[in-house]
């Protein structure tokens, strides 16, 4: 991958507000955002320049050096620490039945393709990309098994599995372990959040083991190589592509559109768009929802 087109020569950028340029200067965060491009595709343009002295200062003090222009050369024989950077710079917001319309298409045209699926005995697949800390991935669980407890205890006992995926290790653990404040879950239908959901502590809900047990949490760069073998029956990547370019959310719709099954779902967030070679192969069904076509 290239360096973004859009970055300014760093000559042209203005000295950061309160900040020494000798601990941070805008060459440092010229480097920072090209390096955090190449590596996980994120824009970065020049407002954002505080930003990253925020999420990142405590990385460069953890490190031990006084310089962003020192942890920038580490960041180049450290791949360990370059992750760190780019989970640090990763927006983790997100929120248990976001954009509703998804999750009543998911059950009503979805659900009932899934369960003709399952009792033919053949397997189903899905894939919650750029997870976060894991909302988005369990609405769309408790969704599929329904508000029936047997039977979703039916269902999760079937060959049914979900990958739950995002670049940032602490939104992994915080999905996999599955415990959110009971506020949080508020919109959630209830009769979903009494089958599939039990107290725990005060105020705090947790994901019960029917449903927690299809899903697999793993670490994963979108942009980087899918150890994925097969196809999926659906996809959701949501309000993930509004940190990328053009050129690099249309080799990634691409790259989606070839791991969905026939007649599979691809779901995006509200202000996102299919475009480039993946329209000859994705058609608009919905708000934000497309179905694979052909082979």
């Amino acid at each position: 991958m290239t360096a973004q087109s859009s970055t300014i020569s760093t000559s042209l950028y203005d000295p950061i507000p309160g900040v020494s340029p000798d601990i941070y200067s805008g060459k440092d965060f010229a480097q920072v955002a090209r390096i955090v491009y190449e590596a996980a595709g994120i824009v970065l343009p020049q407002g954002k320049a505080m930003l990253v002295y925020s999420r990142l200062a405590p990385l460069v003090r953890a490190s031990g050096l006084v310089t962003f222009g020192k942890y920038i050369e580490l960041l180049g024989n450290d791949r360990a620490e370059l992750d760190r950077t780019v989970a640090a710079l990763t927006t983790n917001h997100t929120f248990f039945y976001r954009e509703a319309h998804h999750f009543e298409h998911l059950a009503q045209v979805v659900r009932p393709q899934v369960l003709s699926q399952l009792e033919a005995r053949r397997p189903v697949r899905l894939w919650s990309a750029g997870c976060s800390s894991g909302e988005e991935t369990w609405s769309i669980i408790m969704t599929l098994l329904g508000p029936d407890r047997a039977m979703g205890q039916q269902i999760a006992r079937a060959d049914i599995r979900a990958l739950a995926s995002d670049i940032a290790p602490h939104a992994i653990e915080r999905g996999s372990k599955a415990v959110y404040p009971a506020k949080d879950m508020a919109p959630v239908p209830a009769a979903l959040r009494s089958a599939w959901t039990s107290s725990v502590g005060d105020d705090e809900l947790t994901i019960a083991e029917p449903a927690r047990s299809i899903v697999r949490f793993r670490q994963l760069n979108l942009l980087g190589q899918w150890p994925i073998k097969g196809r999926f029956d659906f996809i959701f990547c949501r309000n993930v592509m509004i940190y990328f370019d053009t050129p690099t959310k249309e080799h990634l719709v691409q790259r989606f559109a070839q791991v969905l099954a026939p007649g599979g779902f691809l779901y995006i967030g509200h202000s996102e768009r299919v475009t480039g070679a993946a329209t000859q192969m994705l058609e608009l069904v919905g708000p934000t929802i497309y179905r694979r076509s052909g082979p």
